[in-house]
């Protein structure tokens, strides 16, 4: 890991303590690990178990996962609540809330059977909490402000102590001003692996949650308040063509698990495979009760884990199959001109603002392959080239992309995919095709027209040309 702080764990004096609920006296507390940190947005190599029990660890999307010590029988972590800066991809970062440097914070991995005492660090200028989503615990360390536990004030450090009761998918994620505390960031995975290490083993674990912003172009802090119109759809506070790929051996099995923090749902789908659903938050789905899906629905507060042997060499796209979150920064009030002929319009524009180009007629694809002069901080709706062009995509997008020949814990972007002669689509220039059949259309009694954009300041006319009365209002005093 390259920017990441792993100097070893020490004590550090300077930490007021405080239980999530009485420890009882159970320990001393004279020391708490050191909390690592990590500023770099792109996916880390998987930290392998060197002692204790065998698993296969994850990777993280854009992420890491957080180094942990042993303290008797505890296994020990440090979380740091904190303001963060997160890049979501070259050329836009946000001013958020998260976790030991990042948004989405770090990726905590153990063991089923583990006992996981977690420090909690508040640097955030209020109170928060830290509720584990999906676990089974005391209700002590539940994690809810005021319910089960007293808030985190700023400055203070709380302790959560619990064993982990059973092996799965799950998250962490404030329950403390809640709707600013996420809507800024906050939230992290969760894997406990099986104490079996052979149960459901896989050769390749991914892991990114899903969320949303909403941040009006030029600027760096997120609008806490919006529950509709967001336009900052992400993986792991990513968006394509941030969002690194997810690079698998071939005939590795595979599985992707993610977890849903945003407002709406999200359908996943993933081209070139079908796959089963294995694991949720609610726990691991029989094999004899799975079924084939190539897109599966992940609705709010829910997660998902899917497996597939990848098996079939290439670049396969992932993504949200909601068109309106494969784009950035993307504005609700924008008109729809697609058949307007603007030609007279762009004319008179062109006079007071020479090089203007309207846009909109054909369609937005136009976009992705222009640079298009943007405020500071702010990405293009469309954006991202691959090696056949721009790619017209952003937001929930990622490339799966499998190889032959990758070590184990080969990670790193292979390029792109080397297709075989004679197996990428092509354009036909043979003999002129006969026209396709079709049928006709019924006839409306209306003749076709030509779209052109209307001027408001001149009155509607007619077909004997004359102005047409205006509409009447319905209501008079709007």
């Amino acid at each position: 890991m390259t920017t990441l702080s792993r100097r070893g764990f020490i004590g550090s004096s300077g930490l007021v303590l405080a239980g999530a609920t009485a420890v009882s006296g159970r320990t001393a507390f004279a020391a708490v690990p050191e909390a690592p940190t990590m500023t770099e947005a792109t996916t880390q190599a998987p930290l392998v178990p060197t002692t204790g029990p065998d698993y296969q660890p994850v990777a993280t999307l854009n992420g890491w996962s957080l180094p942990w010590r042993m303290n008797g029988d505890w296994k020990e972590f440090h979380l740091v609540a904190e303001p963060v800066v997160r890049e979501f991809a070259p050329g836009m970062k946000g001013y958020l809330w998260g976790y030991n440097g990042q948004s989405p914070g770090p990726t905590i991995e153990a063991v089923e059977g583990d006992k996981v005492r977690i420090y909690v660090t508040n640097k955030l200028p209020e109170s928060t909490a830290v509720h584990w989503h999906g676990q089974r615990l005391p209700n002590g360390m539940d994690g809810v402000g005021g319910l089960t536990q007293p808030h985190i004030p700023p400055g203070k450090t709380f302790v959560y102590e619990f064993q982990l009761r059973r092996s799965g998918t799950y998250m962490y994620h404030p329950h403390s001003d809640e709707m600013v505390q996420m809507a800024m960031g906050m939230m992290g995975f969760f894997v406990v692996h099986p104490k079996d290490p052979a149960f459901r083993r896989v050769d390749r674990d991914f892991v990114f949650l899903l969320n949303a912003f909403d941040i009006e172009p030029g600027s760096y802090v997120p609008r806490v308040a919006e529950m509709t119109e967001f336009n900052m759809w992400c993986w792991n506070s990513r968006v394509f063509p941030g969002i690194d790929p997810l690079v698998v051996a071939k005939n590795d099995k595979v599985r992707i698990r993610f977890g849903n923090l945003t407002m709406t749902n999200h359908p996943i789908h993933m081209h070139g495979y079908e796959f089963k659903v294995s694991c949720t938050d609610g726990g691991w789905v029989d094999p004899a009760a799975a079924w084939d899906e190539v897109s599966i629905d992940c609705a709010v507060g829910q997660m998902r884990a899917f497996d597939f042997v990848a098996d079939e060499p290439g670049d396969w796209a992932i993504h949200c199959h909601k068109s309106h979150h494969t784009m950035n920064a993307m504005g609700h009030s924008v008109k729809n001109y697609i058949g307007v002929n603007k030609k007279d319009l762009a004319k008179r524009i062109a006079k007071i603002a020479p090089g203007y180009m309207p846009m909109g007629s054909n369609g937005m694809g136009e976009m992705g392959s222009m640079e298009m002069p943007l405020p500071d901080n702010t990405l293009p709706m469309m954006t991202g080239f691959a090696q056949f062009g721009p790619v017209e995509m952003g937001g929930m997008f990622s490339v799966v992309k499998v190889r032959e020949g990758l070590a184990k814990n080969d990670y790193k972007d292979p390029g792109w995919f080397k297709h075989p002669e004679g197996t990428v689509a092509f354009e036909y220039k043979g003999q002129k095709l006969a026209e396709a059949p079709r049928e006709a259309s019924p006839n409306s009694g209306v003749e076709a027209s030509e779209w052109r954009v209307k001027d408001p300041r001149k009155p509607s006319l007619g077909p004997d040309g004359k102005p047409l009365p205006a509409a009447k209002k319905p209501h008079s005093n709007h």
